[in-house]
C-alpha cells in the first residue's frame, strides 16, 4: 500500500508542477483542500476514486497514470502532439506571410495592367517590413523570443531601405536615413539582453 501512496503522490506533484500549478490551485480545482494535496504529495493518503478521477481530468492523463510509475507510451503520444503542434504553427505562420507576397503580387499586377507605373516594383519590397511584421505577430505568439530580435532587426533595415528607395525614386538622395539604423540596431540589441524576472 505504501508503494501505491509513494507513486500517487510522485505522479501529482510531477503533474502540478509542470502546469506550474500551486497545492492551492489543484485544490479548487478538484475541490478538496490544499491540506488535502499537501497529504497526497507527502503520500500520507491516497485521493479517494472521485478525487483521483477529477486529477487525472485536470490534468489529461488516465487514473492509471496516476497508479504507475511507467509513462513513457504516454509521454512519446504528448511528445508527437507538441511537435504536430509546432510544425503546424510554423505552417500557419509560413501561409500569413506567404499571403502578404500574394497581397503584393496582386497589386504589382494591377498597378502593371492599369496604371503603368516605373515604381511598381516598390510593392515588392514593401512586401519585406509587411512579411517581418507577420512573422513577429506569429513568433510572439507561438515562437522563440529571442527570435523576435533577429525578425525586429529585419523589420527595421527593411523600412529604412524601403523608406530610402522611395526617397531616391523620388529624386531625393537621402542615404543619411541609414543613421538611424544604428541606434535602433543598438536599442534592439540592448532590449535582447533584459533578464526576465521569475
Amino acid at each position: 500500500m505504501e508503494d501505491i501512496k509513494a507513486i500517487i503522490a510522485a505522479n501529482i506533484q510531477e503533474l502540478r508542477k509542470e502546469k506550474k500549478m500551486t497545492q492551492g490551485d489543484l485544490a479548487n480545482l478538484v475541490n478538496y483542500t490544499d491540506k488535502a494535496v499537501s497529504k497526497w504529495e507527502r503520500g500520507e493518503s491516497i485521493p479517494d476514486i472521485i478525487a483521483l478521477k477529477q486529477i487525472a481530468d485536470t490534468f489529461s492523463v488516465t487514473v492509471d497514470y496516476l497508479l504507475t510509475t511507467e509513462h513513457t507510451e504516454f509521454k512519446k503520444a504528448k511528445n508527437q502532439r507538441k511537435k504536430h503542434k509546432r510544425f503546424n504553427r510554423k505552417i500557419i505562420t509560413s501561409i500569413a506571410v506567404v499571403l502578404v507576397w500574394l497581397v503584393a503580387m496582386f497589386i504589382y499586377v494591377n498597378i502593371d495592367l492599369f496604371h503603368k507605373s516605373s515604381m511598381n516594383w516598390l510593392v515588392f519590397l514593401y512586401a519585406v517590413p509587411a512579411s517581418a511584421i507577420v512573422a513577429l505577430t506569429f513568433n510572439s505568439i507561438w515562437g522563440n523570443r529571442r527570435i523576435n530580435y533577429l525578425i525586429i532587426s529585419i523589420l527595421l533595415w527593411s523600412v529604412l531601405a524601403s523608406l530610402y528607395l522611395t526617397l531616391l525614386l523620388c529624386s531625393v538622395n537621402v542615404w543619411l536615413v541609414f543613421l538611424l539604423g544604428i541606434p535602433g540596431q543598438i536599442i534592439i540589441f540592448l532590449w535582447s539582453r533584459l533578464k526576465n524576472e521569475k
